[in-house]
């Protein structure tokens, strides 16, 4: 999406009239629906006067396409400035513009990263060159329209404020400078020639609209890029958050020993690419030399990546690399130089099949290891054993007298890239009360409700036809009844003759990348920390509303689910926070259930009433949502 898109003379007569930062301010509360701080509009006042000084130049024709403020699909990052035209051979192009205030920084010894005033005072930021490259890549990797009709992407950075004295332009940043040049306050002149050597001609044929209205690549999946990963490829370029996260990750696990200990806290909601950093961290990790693991509790992530890598590396190889999270009951002492964590909310207190072995996961893997990070969401919590929390990381950090680092990943690239849809899942839930009081259809997710089960079943079949990449999944709220007998139905709601299995009998973890499990249904416990394009999803009778309340039952859960197993005992002995805890484990559940689709969510609700709150909650045509 794209809040601000006219030619350059348009531009600066909008400039000329003192009115552009209005006008962005009036489109970005209209189109993204989030509000504009004091900063942010200062900062369309003072750098888009430069970039407007910068296109003052009859070499640059007037009708050269100028966007402001273009959001990447599929992420919450924005590309500040653009201009498209055709060059001397009427090649299209689209030059990329990174825009930055900083007047100072310093260097680091971490890929791609300076020091500089920032916010709230000095902080470690990318460099503006790399953040640039990365943005083109994005766009190069799965905007069909950019590749498929050869539009040139040029990144660059211009600093305006900045007098270059060496540091910006060190050696040290030579690759991403050659990716993306970064001009300085002197360097107008050289600006405005670079744009006008690929921009000669106007946009005329609207690369801009082009571009903005371009067909989505489907996306490359974390899963399927594993054994290229392993073998060293670059796979997927890391932005903003994720890249600074994965550098001071890096930096950490080289210098810290068994007397320097370092632990450091992630925190990431669906989509941030917690387990992207993790797995490149792995890679460059293990080429280095040290020797690290990735672990999880939930063994679906695992067992999906280790199938992946089968015929890449031997199995003892393979092994070597993943970990469960109750591994490390009997490890000596700092043995390994990192451990990494993924969906270390999931982490529990004790280990083994009956909980009966060692003494606490977190202080376990902690002891284990020199350095290790810790991949958090909180509000992913799903079973009464979950224990993975900042404050119990940080208790165990101490006793082992390890440094605590915290750091969070924001960018989503889940559910559309759309940080609305999530804000709006939580509100919608009442986990937590946000501006996203409705989903609207601009936000650019396909999000539908169903009030038949079937039709759901057969548009999640549909979806699937495409790439194998959508999925049924339900509340615990059924008996896996095929366990013991093959032939019998599970999820059954007979007043719509629908009838369906749980997966775990034949697929078990594998169940979200073998093509022919789409016809049975997943939980929470076989899709928790993977992801699929689309995702069906049948809310039980635990998950209600009724009278402005969005509340929970937790007696309509299936004896057989072991994630509150023991909430009743508990309710004895501490009514309060059980109560609080249940309702936090069922929300945190459809939550998770609700974004494991990247491009689109579907859902049933049992309850007819709940279904009515959630339309009421979506602003899209009666047809769009009951269809």
């Amino acid at each position: 999406m794209i809040v601000y898109r006219k030619s350059k003379g348009e531009f600066l007569t909008d400039i000329d009239d003192f009115i552009i930062e209005d006008i962005i301010h009036k489109s970005v509360e209209e189109k993204l629906s989030r509000r504009v701080g004091d900063s942010e509009y200062r900062s369309w006042q003072n750098s888009l006067q430069f970039m407007a000084s910068v296109l003052r130049t009859d070499s640059i024709p007037t009708d050269a396409g100028v966007a402001i403020e273009y959001n990447i699909p599929r992420t919450s990052n924005r590309i500040d400035f653009i201009v498209s035209g055709q060059n001397e051979n009427e090649e299209e192009h689209a030059i990329l513009v990174e825009l930055k205030q900083w007047d100072k920084i310093e260097l680091t010894g971490k890929d791609a990263m300076v020091r500089t005033r920032f916010k709230h005072g000095m902080s470690e930021e990318l460099h503006p060159s790399y953040q640039a490259w990365s943005y083109s890549a994005l766009l190069n990797g799965f905007n069909e329209t950019v590749y498929e009709e050869n539009i040139q992407l040029k990144p660059c950075a211009y600093l305006h404020n900045y007098t270059n004295d060496g540091l910006i332009t060190n050696s040290f940043y030579a690759d991403y400078i050659a990716k993306a040049p970064v001009f300085c306050k002197e360097d107008k002149l050289k600006l405005r020639e670079f744009i006008s050597g690929f921009v000669k001609h106007g946009d005329k044929r609207n690369v801009i609209l082009r571009i903005e209205n371009g067909k989505i690549k489907p996306s490359k999946s974390l899963a399927d890029s594993m054994a290229s990963m392993i073998r060293g490829n670059q796979e997927f370029v890391m932005i903003d958050a994720q890249k600074i996260v994965y550098e001071n990750a890096l930096a950490l696990a080289r210098k810290s020993t068994p007397s320097d200990k370092n632990v450091m806290i992630v925190r990431g909601g669906p989509g941030t690419g917690k387990s992207v950093v993790a797995i490149n961290l792995l890679v460059a990790l293990t080429k280095k030399g040290l020797l690290a693991q990735y672990v999880t509790k939930n063994s679906a992530p695992r067992t999906v990546y280790e199938t992946k890598l089968t015929g890449t590396l031997k199995k003892t190889e393979i092994s070597n690399f993943f970990s469960g999270s109750g591994a490390f009951t009997s490890t000596r002492p700092n043995m390994y130089n990192a451990l990494i964590v993924d969906e270390a909310h999931r982490l529990n207190e004790k280990s083994g099949m009956f909980q009966n072995m060692g003494e606490n996961q977190i202080k376990e893997i902690i002891n284990s290891s020199q350095f290790s990070v810790f991949f958090i969401d909180e509000d992913q919590k799903v079973t009464l054993s979950d224990i993975g929390e900042e404050e119990e990381i940080e208790k165990w950090a101490v006793f082992h007298n390890a440094t605590v680092h915290k750091l969070e990943l924001t960018s989503q690239f889940r559910c559309g890239g759309s940080d609305g849809y999530l804000a709006w899942l939580d509100d919608v839930l009442q986990i937590r009360e946000t501006a996203n009081n409705m989903l609207d259809s601009k936000d650019g997710y396909d999000f539908r409700i169903y009030s038949d089960p079937n039709e759901l079943r057969d548009a999640i079949f549909k979806k699937n036809r495409e790439a194998n990449k959508a999925r049924l999944v339900a509340g615990y709220c059924w008996n896996w009844n095929s366990k013991k007998n093959p032939a019998d139905m599970d999820i059954v709601i007979p007043e719509h003759d629908f009838a369906m299995q749980w997966n775990l009998g034949s697929d078990g973890m594998l169940w979200i990348v073998k093509p022919e499990s789409v016809s049975e249904v997943g939980c929470i416990h076989t899709c928790q920390g993977l992801e699929v394009d689309y995702v069906g999803v049948i809310v039980g009778s635990d998950l209600i509303y009724r009278d402005g309340q969005v509340l929970v039952d937790p007696t309509k859960r299936s004896s057989m689910d072991k994630s509150i197993h023991g909430y009743k005992k508990r309710m004895k002995e501490n009514p309060d926070d059980t109560k609080k805890l249940v309702k936090a484990i069922i929300k945190n559940t459809y939550r998770t259930l609700m974004s494991r689709g990247m491009k689109g969510c579907y859902v049933y609700f049992t309850d007819k009433e709940t279904e009515e709150y959630f339309k009421s909650r979506v602003a899209l045509p009666v047809q769009e949502v009951a269809n």
